[in-house]
């Protein structure tokens, strides 16, 4: 066997392999290249998916004449100098391959300058080749433009997708990075459309607003979080915006991006009580770990990440997130409006906003006095005072081929100009409120964001449970509000209304009876007294050898949930009790339905498998809908409800109560017009 050594360009080749996988890896890279410079504007323009045309553009430090070429050699890198510093990460691109990969597949051009220099360098590289190295006039910072990826590699090009497809994963990536550092204005452009334009203001909340619009932004709850070791900050998604996948739950650790399996489950375990099964929750949660708790170098995508001590973080950060929730009202509040004209109301509405927020203030690149500037209007909000500047980026796009570009070398080739941008005071309409009549000064939206995220504060190292009394005083569910009630009735004998001040509360008899059943058997198991009703003549049952086995494996479970169970010869039992709750409901089919349940499981009994039976037992015992009740059973349920750490959920997340406004109501009967 006749071993070669590869040719620099093969290895090349073979490398950018493990770091460019499709467009969306080539913007990954500069933009985190970018962010770690230390910009605080960065604008990425592709056309055709990002497979013909690639363009980031930032005002960061730039890249001195001397160390252009550098820059594209295998490992080489300014973020680490020796192995030791792998355990003290801060940047996002350390590998140092990532130009040098981008550069093997595709043609890119580079034009930077340093802020102490007068003139900047233009460096052009095709295929790891160099073409071209020239002295330019350029502004401060860096622009890569990366042409024809995958031009001299035809079996990796065959594979990209569709252009439209690979877009969409570029744009999906732009605002991951959006909301991974909201103190950048970041600037993405499609096919010289303008897809979305951030303050970079450091408003976490506004962003979450450009990418997902109005009614996420509304049932939003703020989370501010000190622990041990960490921190957390961001936002909780309410119950009722629950998706049906995992792509809304958005990580980040130490402004890095990532997914994570176990802090999926921390979040979802905290959300347990609240979601229905097979759903999940929207949050955008931003993670401040110590660098040596963390190991970033997993996979070539660094999108993966180890954390230390990883079942004490579970932990944790599950219990930061129920305490959050449960420090929350989470009622749903309903509206009347539905069809074709609510529909296209709606979207006018949209309309409305999206104009709104466009003639909000949004600093381009390159601005000369744009530090400054920010600095001034930081220090105003500081002063609650609302400061803000004003441009229009659909007149800036335009702009550009006028002023705010010049053409240097080729006709796609430009470097944009410094452009002053004037302070002005500007109020902009924030509509995001229940009744959709509150308007929210943007500008001021930093003050009254940290206001409402210091008023959540969880101090993890407390394990005391709030008291219901004095944590909702002043809401819906409280001691205090419940004097004012007036049932109203039940209408198809299965929701109660209720009327409290301007609002109409609507309960699901089911799904309150079976919550209060639920807390009352978890009680009951955690005391080890869970009431038994004896069977005379006992039921008789025949079980198979796997049925057997897991009956034997999980009997003490079963005998702490009230089941006594007792052999009767081969592989025949005798139920002789079960729960009082369960008696006279087809007893042995639901010890079947427990059994098979616990027998697909597959794995060794926990609490959370125990708890989920005894939500099955709660509903099967629970009144059910279509079932008359009378008033004073309605309000000893209601008293009961409310007696509960969680009474806005069933077992199974289904909402116990809804909301409805008199506003709502007066809006559908045209008593008001908005």
């Amino acid at each position: 066997m006749d071993i070669k050594i590869l040719d620099n360009q093969t290895i090349d080749k073979i490398a950018a392999g493990e770091v460019v996988e499709k467009p969306a890896s080539v913007v990954k890279e500069l933009v985190e290249n970018a962010i770690d410079s230390g910009a605080d504007a960065i604008t990425v323009e592709i056309k055709d998916g990002g497979i013909s045309f690639i363009r980031v553009t930032d005002n960061g430090s730039g890249i001195e004449k001397s160390q252009i070429r550098n820059a594209f050699l295998r490992h080489a890198t300014s973020k680490i100098s020796s192995a030791d510093d792998l355990t003290n990460l801060v940047s996002l691109g350390f590998r140092g391959e990532a130009l040098a990969s981008i550069a093997a597949v595709s043609m890119v051009e580079a034009i930077s300058k340093v802020k102490e220099d007068l003139t900047g360098v233009r460096y052009v590289i095709e295929g790891g080749i160099e073409r071209e190295l020239e002295e330019v006039g350029a502004p401060d910072g860096t622009t890569f433009i990366v042409r024809n990826l995958f031009y001299n590699t035809p079996p990796r090009k065959k594979f990209l997708k569709q252009p439209q497809t690979e877009g969409s994963y570029i744009a999906d990536l732009m605002e991951h990075l959006a909301l991974s550092h909201p103190d950048i204005s970041f600037h993405f452009i499609i096919n010289n459309q303008n897809r979305f334009h951030t303050s970079g203001n450091n408003d976490l909340k506004e962003i979450i607003y450009r990418i997902y619009g109005k009614d996420i932004v509304k049932e939003l709850t703020p989370i501010s979080v000190e622990a041990e070791g960490f921190s957390i900050e961001g936002f909780l998604g309410k119950p009722i915006i629950n998706r049906s996948n995992r792509n809304y739950e958005l990580f980040y650790i130490n402004g890095r991006y990532i997914k994570s399996t176990l802090l999926s489950k921390a979040v979802e375990d905290g959300y347990k009580e609240y979601l229905m099964q097979h759903k999940f929750p929207f949050c955008v949660l931003h993670f401040n770990i110590d660098t040596k708790r963390i190991d970033v170098n997993v996979h070539p995508s660094k999108m993966e990440i180890r954390i230390s001590n990883g079942q004490d973080f579970y932990e944790s950060v599950r219990s930061i997130i129920f305490d959050c929730l449960h420090r929350q009202e989470m009622i749903p509040d309903v509206t009347l409006d539905s069809g074709k004209n609510s529909s296209a109301e709606s979207k006018a509405q949209a309309r409305k906003e999206a104009k709104i927020y466009a003639k909000r203030a949004i600093p381009e690149l390159f601005e000369t006095n744009r530090i400054k500037n920010e600095k001034t209007v930081n220090n105003l909000q500081n002063t609650n005072k609302s400061t803000d500047v004003q441009s229009d980026p659909e007149k800036e796009i335009d702009k550009k081929s006028n002023s705010e570009y010049t053409n240097i070398v080729k006709s796609d080739t430009y470097i944009a100009k410094s452009n002053n941008f004037n302070l002005i005071n500007e109020t902009a309409n924030y509509n995001g409120s229940q009744d959709n009549s509150l308007q929210y000064n943007v500008s001021q939206l930093n003050a009254s964001q940290l206001n409402e995220s210091q008023s959540h504060k969880v101090n993890s190292s407390t394990n005391t449970k709030p008291e219901q009394l004095n944590l909702f005083d002043d809401k819906l569910l409280s001691a205090k509000a419940r004097e004012k009630y007036e049932i109203i009735g039940q209408i198809f004998e299965t929701y109660w209304l209720i009327s409290y001040q301007d609002k109409l509360l609507i309960i699901d008899q089911h799904a309150a009876h079976e919550k209060v059943k639920y807390e009352r058997l978890i009680k009951q198991y955690t005391d080890n007294n869970i009431a038994s009703q004896s069977l005379n003549p006992p039921v008789i049952i025949t079980l198979s050898g796997k049925e057997k086995e897991c009956f034997l494996q999980n009997k003490d479970h079963f005998e702490a949930m009230g089941f006594i169970i007792e052999e009767f010869g081969g592989n025949d039992y005798a139920i002789s009790s079960v729960p009082m709750d369960l008696y006279g409901l087809r007893e042995a089919e639901l010890f079947y339905e427990f059994l098979d349940e616990l027998s697909e499981e597959n794995i060794g009994t926990t609490p959370d498998s125990i708890r989920m039976k005894i939500a099955t037992m709660a509903c099967k015992a629970a009144v059910k809908g279509n079932t008359r009740m009378s008033v004073t059973e309605a309000d000893a349920l209601i008293d009961e409800l409310l007696s509960l750490e969680n009474p806005y959920n069933c077992p199974h997340g289904r909402p116990t109560i809804i909301s409805m406004s008199k506003y709502e109501l007066e809006k559908k009967f045209k008593r008001i017009v908005s």
